[in-house]
């Protein structure tokens, strides 16, 4: 009599992590993104431990986050792993001000960017 279970978001060969409120702009997020997209994992988790942006430390554990949910919950082969999708939304802004002068107020924005990852299982050619 229950409810029938769930369908999936992503296919049976992949496994997906979400990452939300990451204290950075989309944009500069984007651009680290950019830099593992269609990687194998190992390769990718190489070019984050050595990168120099702020945000990559997060982007990294997003994607172990990913890697661990393949592994644990899907059951894939994580020698196989490819980073499908990595792609960026943004999220809430944090308005914040500044007086400037003659009586007038600079806006400075905060903005909040969320990041998704979605690594795929990839059978190797001979």
């Amino acid at each position: 009599m229950g409810k029938d279970k769930n369908p999936r978001r992503v296919a049976e060969n992949e496994a997906m992590a979400k990452l939300r409120m990451l204290r950075t702009s989309p944009q500069k997020l984007n651009l680290v993104a950019q830099m593992i997209r269609g990687k194998s994992v190992d390769k990718a988790l190489s070019d984050l431990t050595f990168s120099k942006k702020r945000i990559a430390v997060d982007v990294k554990k997003c994607l172990q986050s990913a890697i661990a949910n393949a592994e644990n919950n899907h059951n894939l082969d994580v020698d196989e792993l490819v980073v499908a999708e990595a792609y960026v939304g943004k999220n809430m802004v944090l308005k914040r001000g500044r007086p400037r002068g003659r009586g007038r107020f600079g806006r400075i924005l905060k903005p909040f960017a969320e990041l998704t990852i979605t690594v795929r299982q990839v059978e190797e050619q001979a």
